[in-house]
């Protein structure tokens, strides 16, 4: 859900629902050779004894559930730590209620399937034909529910209010009216994760319906299935908020409110895991209970691909490979819970793990998830290890990946642009000449072998990571963990933090010097009764310079006090967002243009070469912080992010 990454699914009638909620009393399993595993309810319990009660002791994470199905039964609902520490309640994988974040996106793709297999939604058509306002087309291309569906309508990202633990939640269609995001990307050109997407779709499912959303996922979705540990209301109804577990940031820490989220489609569901079991298990026999066959299936193959050769995006699920083995599936993350749910639909089993805590950092859940299911799939499904082989090309190709870039998700129109300027991804070599990714979706090391063209398989795991290129220059590159629905591209140059970053910081340095100087050669004058030889327009220019310095400095000190705001307080913002941008305005411009205004008397009339010398320097020192400001949006005026 949140600004790290996940993702969407499907519906439609029912056999038996009894059949979809009984445990797995005969156990159903597979038996491998060569000295695999039986994938039986024994072995995957003590596999999992194994794993997950070391991974949240190691982690701080206070309680998980992990579900397994197989063959349309439940193999083994497995419940780990506490559901309330402080009470010392222990989760039930049956009844606990956790909150999976961006699998709730899963209900609401398979709310529109259902719609589209009743002939409501043309998932080819403008979406502005289901809603009650405008979005206008982008390079001459309209939003299609496809779009929508793929993470591909070019919206940038926007959160305002999108999590809080305070509060009303507004009527969904009042939220994606006042939360629509700029257009970034013309519609099916660039994969961009967007909440705001799933939740426009969530409307479209109000509107058609003629019920609010979170009604019509119970109607339809809940009831035909069975569960009743599940719903999409917030706060909880009574009836389930005493299973509900607490979130915590660590388990050593205290809990945290129960999260609301501003758009519910998108990642407000709370669902215990042995609910989430039926979901799973529908999904695998072809919709059974949700939707016909043809559309289930139509909904799980892959709609958008991106770099061929890594995980795709279907309609709403993405790809996660493992083992060689095609496994869809979708992520999710709250503040406070984390999940992961995956589909094996050749072998017919689905694996679901959520967490009630963030653990020390989100990194550490990410790894626990996906590592889980790495070791299930090395576990149960196993394959040799491939025989890399390093291209003769792989030192020249990796040279065409250096440089700095910009991930396609986030916000690139409003004072949020900031943190595309402090956080691009620079590819450097190693001392082997291949590629250096920092962002790589964990903390261990990789090494990089160029197994195809522009092709690179991680020697110390699963991961991949491919390259798009044209005209002999790298356009595109991405990840397998996120390559559905997020590529990096080259930072332009205008913005490219290789070279504004040093100009950026110099800057700073004067315009501090500067600013420190006015006090400071105050005082050495009174101390040593000397004057100030600046008159007249330059003495004016001189104080204006200093003092906006003090401004410019108090401003970037004021962003910073705000992003750090952004994610920990419920109260609006607005009024320190529009002081901010006013200041910018008048700090940023005001300074560069005092700073030029004052070098170029300083160099066009006599002066000593120390003072020629710094005047010029605080001239390039303030036209770099307000290329900044300018270039990544501090100067900039509105409150929408």
């Amino acid at each position: 859900m949140r600004a790290s990454m996940w993702l969407g699914l499907m519906l439609l009638v029912s056999p038996p629902v009894a059949a979809l909620a009984q445990p797995a009393a005969a156990q159903p399993s597979i038996t491998m050779g060569g000295g695999t595993p039986e994938l039986s309810k024994s072995d995957v319990d003590v596999w999992l004894d194994g794993f997950m009660p070391y991974a949240l002791r190691q982690n701080d994470i206070a309680g998980a559930a992990v579900v397994i199905v197989k063959d349309g039964q439940v193999l083994t609902e497995r419940g780990f730590g506490y559901a309330d520490v402080a009470t010392r309640e222990a989760v039930d994988p049956a009844l606990t209620i956790f909150r999976p974040g961006s699998i709730s996106k899963l209900f609401t793709w398979t709310a529109v399937m259902q719609l589209v297999e009743q002939g409501k939604i043309d998932l080819d058509a403008d979406v502005n034909g289901y809603i009650d306002f405008e979005i206008p087309p982008f390079q001459g291309h309209p939003i299609t529910m496809r779009n929508l569906m793929t993470h591909t309508p070019g919206f940038g990202d926007v959160f305002k209010g999108g999590i809080r633990s305070t509060g009303d939640i507004p009527p969904l269609g009042v939220v994606v009216k006042r939360m629509l995001p700029d257009r970034i990307y013309a519609p099916g050109s660039t994969p961009a994760y967007s909440n705001y997407g799933t939740a426009l779709a969530g409307y479209v499912v109000e509107r058609i319906s003629g019920v609010s959303f979170d009604s019509y996922v119970e109607r339809n979705i809940f009831q035909p299935l069975g569960m009743a540990h599940a719903t999409f209301t917030q706060p909880l109804p009574p009836n389930l908020a005493p299973h509900m577990s607490k979130g915590y940031s660590t388990a050593s820490k205290d809990a945290k409110p129960f999260e609301l989220v501003s758009v519910p489609p998108a990642g407000g569901a709370s669902i215990s895991g042995g609910d989430m079991a039926k979901f799973m298990i529908a999904l695998l026999n072809d919709g059974t209970g949700l939707m016909q066959p043809q559309t289930a299936r139509q909904m799980l193959e892959p709609a958008n691909v991106v770099l061929p050769e890594l995980n795709r995006m279907a309609l709403g699920f993405y790809e996660q490979r493992v083992n060689g083995l095609s496994a869809i599936g979708h992520g999710g993350d709250l503040n406070n819970a984390h999940a992961y749910l995956w589909l094996l639909p050749a072998q017919n089993v689905g694996v679901y793990v959520v967490m009630n805590s963030a653990g020390a950092s989100d990194a550490e859940s990410f790894d626990i998830r996906l590592g889980l299911f790495q070791a299930f799939g090395d576990r149960y499904f196993p394959a040799p290890a491939p025989a890399l082989v390093e291209l003769s090309t792989a030192k020249a190709h990796a040279k065409m990946l250096v440089g700095n870039y910009s991930v396609s998700r986030g916000s690139f129109t409003n004072f949020i642009d900031a943190a595309n300027f402090l956080q691009q991804t620079r590819i450097d070599l190693d001392e082997d000449g291949r590629p250096l990714v920092p962002y790589a979706f964990s903390r261990r090391p990789h090494k990089w072998i160029e197994v195809a063209p522009f092709l690179w398989q991680d020697a110390h795991g699963p991961q991949r990571l491919s390259a798009k290129v044209e005209n002999d220059k790298v356009v595109r590159w991405s990840l397998d963990a996120v390559a559905p629905f997020m590529v990096w591209e080259p930072t332009p140059w205008p913005r490219n933090a290789i070279w504004l970053m040093p100009a950026f910081v110099a800057g700073l340095g004067i315009i501090a010097i500067t600013a420190l100087g006015w006090p400071m050669g105050v005082i050495a004058r009174r101390r040593y009764r000397a004057t100030l030889s600046l008159t007249g327009i330059d003495l004016t220019l001189s104080r204006l310079t200093c003092g906006l310095s003090w401004l410019a400095l108090a401003i970037l000190g004021g962003w910073m006090l705000l992003f750090q705001s952004l994610g920990s307080t419920d109260a609006s913002l607005d009024g320190w967002i529009w002081r901010l941008e006013i200041g910018s305005a008048v700090g940023f411009v005001g300074l560069a243009a005092c700073a030029v205004w004052a070098a170029y008397r300083a160099l066009t009339r006599p002066r000593a070469w120390s003072v020629r010398i710094w005047s010029a320097l605080c001239a390039v020192g303030a036209i770099s912080i307000l290329w900044v400001a300018v270039a990544f949006h501090l100067v900039s005026f509105g409150a929408n992010y």
